[in-house]
């Protein structure tokens, strides 16, 4: 296999606009939900402005009841009142935009899985030999929970503080010009601040989220090989490396968060100064008369200060992780717009009757006889080719990487019915044939024929319908034993599940199970031994009743006495279909056809049992003991 390629947590967009059209384009039939949205949170951010003007008329009031004796109750419930009114009228227009906004953003993050999750499933395999299964999970976790936060607050947040802002300094200079300088330059000051505290703050935060991915990936891999800690006792030294990590990301946390943790404070501070400078120098203009200047436009004005910092305070905050989010959203468009898989295939599997004569016609219904259907380009015409399972290599030769080949010049074929077998040490080539004749892989030199038909003519899904394979490391999914049985021919009969499952010889433990047929499975079938997980890979593999099966390691972890039972009900499961069988237990292949033993990607030798006993070659030494595998 290739080697792993790790893509690494990435915290800046490399292209800001074309991220934030992409996620626009996702958005789709929301425009209405949008323009309510703006007019919202522009009446949300108003009212807070409409109710701070009102407390202006409403300290005059009771400044000049104060001075004359004279309260106008009337003009002071009146305002009460109208505040009340502002207030009320504004949390009802939040209440109503968030409540939109969530809907756009969790439709949008829904399409954007649908689309992550639909491109992976038709992604090639050499794909994800690339990428880890933890790299491509954090595409669902992280990147997504980062756009959910940006899309459900960051937005709404955004116009909000954009809104006040204005606002607010058009209220502040409505009510004094003179002091709405010392806005500005208070601004100029806050605005330094974030610059320089956040410059450090974003570094800290992408050692801390390497620090972090490091941890997490250790951690994942430690839950998974538990036992093998165990068995080589490890823990201490697995408690040291852990210790080592984690030391590591408290030290990236602490740096990255010192830097964020303290701009707030500084930022509280700094509106504390300048509100206590607003109060100085406006209660000094109101003592003195300056600009018509009076208690409740200090006071009113006050209260526009705090206005007026906090939203800036709240963009700061809100900035890296709206950075971090549409590159997020930018490792999930890759993937998105990586190419699926090439299927350039058009002759397709289809359901056949077949007369006496061996005429072939196509069927609609299920007549358990199949065909392949040749279109032809050059003239029109289409003929049916019976699926019997021939199988040919000529002269293949492959590489997952195009400077090192695995495959060198590889020919063989295999009759109906005929049973080939693979034996080889580690990396001679034995998984990449099979790999190959289910075209996971594209043969790059050389010719793969199925019935006498190019692989390359399939279409693929019709080519892997067509066969079965049991792998050495079984997945289970989650539900009954009957629906993962059933996973080898969704359409299959409870009565040919019960058929299968006999051939494989799992029927005896599944009815032991607590319920039966029905007994749900999870965490990959971690309540069942190892041995079952395979029988019922197998069972699986026998109700698709394919015409060619591959057993790659498929009794490695069954007992001499199950393994004797399989291969009795395989014998009836291979009746009739090619089988390709990878194996490193020889016994289990003595009865092969032809057994193929490879050795860096060339066959060195081919013949039965016997005949490559009597060769007293590579066969003889792997079978007598003399010559281990690996």
């Amino acid at each position: 296999m290739p080697p792993k390629k790790n893509m690494g947590p990435v915290q800046k967009p490399a292209d800001m606009k074309k991220a934030i059209k992409r996620i626009a384009s996702y958005m789709y039939g929301f425009k209405l939900h949008f323009i309510f949205v703006v007019i919202g949170v522009v009446i949300s951010a108003f009212a807070g402005i409409a109710g701070n003007f009102l407390l202006k008329p409403l300290i005059d009031n009771i400044e000049q009841a104060l001075k004359t004796g004279d309260w106008n109750k009337k003009g002071f419930v009146g305002i009460l009142a109208a505040m009340a009114g502002v207030y009320l009228f504004g949390a009802l227009s939040t209440f109503v935009y968030q409540r939109l906004m969530m809907r756009v953003s969790t439709t949008t993050l829904m399409r954007i899985r649908n689309d992550l999750f639909n491109k992976m499933e038709s992604l090639p395999i050499k794909f994800f030999d690339k990428h880890t299964h933890g790299e491509l999970m954090s595409l669902y976790t992280n990147d997504t929970d980062t756009l959910r936060e940006m899309l459900g607050n960051s937005i709404a947040q955004f116009i909000s503080s954009a809104v006040t802002i204005v606002g607010v300094f058009v209220a502040m200079l409505i009510y004094s010009w003179l002091l709405t300088i010392i806005v500005v330059i208070m601004l100029f000051v806050i605005i330094r601040v974030i610059g320089f505290i956040g410059a450090r703050s974003s570094k800290g935060f992408i050692a801390q989220q390497a620090a972090l991915g490091k941890t997490n990936g250790y951690i994942e891999e430690l839950i998974d090989g538990q036992k093998v800690v165990k068995v080589f006792c490890h823990e201490d030294i697995a408690n040291e490396e852990f210790d080592r990590l984690n030391d590591e990301l408290c030290q990236a946390a602490t740096r990255a968060n010192t830097f964020a943790n303290i701009l707030m404070p500084i930022m509280n501070n700094l509106s504390y100064l300048h509100y206590a400078v607003t109060a100085i120098i406006g209660g000094i203009m109101t003592v003195k008369g300056f600009g018509g200047m009076t208690v409740g436009t200090v006071i009113s004005y006050l209260q526009f200060t705090r206005s007026f910092s906090m939203p800036i305070t709240q963009v700061s905050q809100q900035l890296n992780s709206v950075l971090t989010a549409l590159a997020g959203a930018e490792r999930i468009f890759r993937v998105i717009d990586e190419e699926p898989e090439a299927d350039d295939g058009y002759v397709t599997l289809v359901s056949a009757d077949i007369a006496e004569d061996g005429t072939i016609t196509e069927s609609d219904k299920r007549t358990g006889r199949w065909a392949w259907r040749h279109p032809h380009k050059a003239d029109g015409t289409v003929t049916y080719t019976e699926v019997k399972g021939r199988l040919e290599l000529d002269d293949v030769y492959f590489g997952y990487e195009p400077e090192k080949t695995v495959l060198n010049g590889i020919s063989l074929f295999a009759e109906p019915g005929q049973k080939i077998a693979f034996v080889g040490s580690t990396g001679a080539g034995k998984t990449t044939i099979t790999n190959l004749i289910n075209r996971f892989y594209d043969v790059p030199d050389g010719k793969i024929r199925y019935d006498g038909i190019n692989i390359n003519k399939i279409k693929k899904s019709d080519l892997r319908r067509s066969q079965s394979i049991v792998l050495q490391d079984t997945h289970l999914f989650t539900g009954t034993v009957m629906d993962n049985i059933r996973y080898g021919k969704l359409d299959a009969t409870d009565e040919e599940v019960y058929a299968a499952a006999k051939l494989a010889n799992a029927d005896s433990f599944i009815t032991h199970l607590e319920n039966g047929y029905d007994t749900v499975l999870t965490g990959d079938g971690g309540n069942l031994s190892q041995g079952q997980r395979q029988l019922l890979a197998i069972a699986r593999a026998a109700v698709a009743d394919p015409p060619v099966l591959i057993l790659d390691e498929a009794t490695s972890s069954i007992d001499t006495r199950t393994e004797a039972l399989i291969e009795k009900g395989m014998d009836s499961l291979m009746d009739g279909r090619t089988v390709f069988v990878i194996a490193h237990r020889l016994s289990t292949i003595r009865n092969s056809n032809a057994i193929m033993v490879l050795e860096h990607g060339k066959i060195i030798e081919r013949g039965d049992h016997n005949s490559l006993i009597a060769q007293k070659g590579k066969y003889y030494q792997l079978y007598t003991g003399m010559f281990e595998l690996n």
